[in-house]
């Protein structure tokens, strides 16, 4: 027990005497007890900055005595000098770090668009990208749509006048324009794809070229109604409303090319032109109920009492007959 004793003292004695001297004396890597934080900048190259090697060499004997022990067990488990000291990355660093690749979350709240595979046949990209315009999926179906054109240029024109439509639905009325022309190139006498330039054009404001490609589609066409219809649209916004009618009579006859013109007409605020066409459709079908109401309301918006009280008239006339034909049945 006494020499356990003994032994306690002796360590306690030393540990004391070493803490005194440390407490006592600069290490020799600083310039203060402390340490100085501007003698301990980090130079561009990863050393300390305002200490030359010179004075480490020298430095305090006591301490490189005290570190030593400290100093050896970093090694034997692997530790440097360098280890705690900042460094800077060069390339080779720099290559050996690879971004973590990133995976999209597919759930019920946000739907994962389908990339197109490049393996698949130009005539399968085409019918793909047809079907998925089809189901209101346009960006995937101007990803496949194009993958058809620049895959099979045969199928160029047919692709090029879908992504027309599909760019036509993003709003994108350039690409849009830009499609339908690429698609012009390889079948320039296409009524289809001049119909869907001109209609685009048309909704972009461009009316006067919308007439051009639609009267083109219209000779290639003469038939067809949707074209005649798009054709007489444009007309109304350049002013050349008989022009229109005329279309608009030949998609649909007499009476819907007069409501139809009328229409237009009250839509741009030209209320007293609107009212001669509807009461051109009136004398064509006196009983519309239709183009009575829309004469009461003009006439009443001019301020002309007479003819809207007429029209009024009419209108309660046939409400009666209407009731009385009910009643029969």
């Amino acid at each position: 027990m006494r020499a356990i004793r003994t032994r306690t003292i002796i360590s306690i004695i030393l540990a004391l005497a070493i803490c005194f001297g440390a407490a006592t004396m600069w290490t020799a890597d600083t310039t203060g007890r402390d340490g100085d934080t501007d003698a301990n900048i980090i130079d561009s190259n990863g050393s300390p900055a305002g200490q030359s090697t010179e004075g480490k060499k020298k430095g305090n004997k006591f301490a490189r005595i005290f570190k030593a022990p400290f100093k050896a067990i970093s090694k034997l488990f692997g530790g440097s000098r360098d280890q705690n000291r900042i460094q800077r990355l060069n390339g080779k660093d720099v290559a050996k770090f690879e971004s973590a690749p990133m995976m999209r979350v597919s759930d019920s709240v946000t739907l994962e668009e389908r990339k197109p595979r490049a393996t698949g046949s130009a005539k399968e990209h085409l019918m793909n990208g047809r079907a998925l315009l089809g189901t209101g999926r346009v960006n995937e179906a101007i990803a496949e749509l194009s993958l058809a054109a620049s895959l099979d240029p045969r199928l160029s024109s047919e692709a090029n006048g879908l992504l027309g439509l599909a760019y036509d639905q993003k709003g994108m009325r350039e690409r849009a324009k830009e499609s339908y022309e690429r698609a012009m190139r390889e079948t320039p006498e296409d009524a289809q794809t001049l119909n869907n330039l001109g209609f685009s054009l048309y909704q972009n404001g461009n009316y006067r070229a919308a007439v051009d490609r639609l009267k083109r589609a219209a000779r290639l066409a003469p038939a067809d109604q949707r074209i005649l219809n798009n054709l007489a649209l444009a007309q109304c916004r350049l002013g050349k409303y008989e022009d229109a009618y005329k279309n608009f009579a030949r998609a649909g006859g007499a009476l819907t090319g007069r409501l139809n013109t009328a229409a237009m007409l009250e839509r741009l605020g030209r209320d007293e032109e609107a009212i001669k066409y509807y009461e051109a459709a009136r004398r064509l079908q006196p009983n519309s109920p239709f183009t009575l109401r829309r004469l009461v309301d003009l006439y009443g918006r001019m301020g002309r009492t007479n003819e809207a009280e007429d029209a009024r008239r009419s209108l309660s006339a046939l409400s009666d007959q209407m009731v009385i034909a009910k009643g029969g049945e």
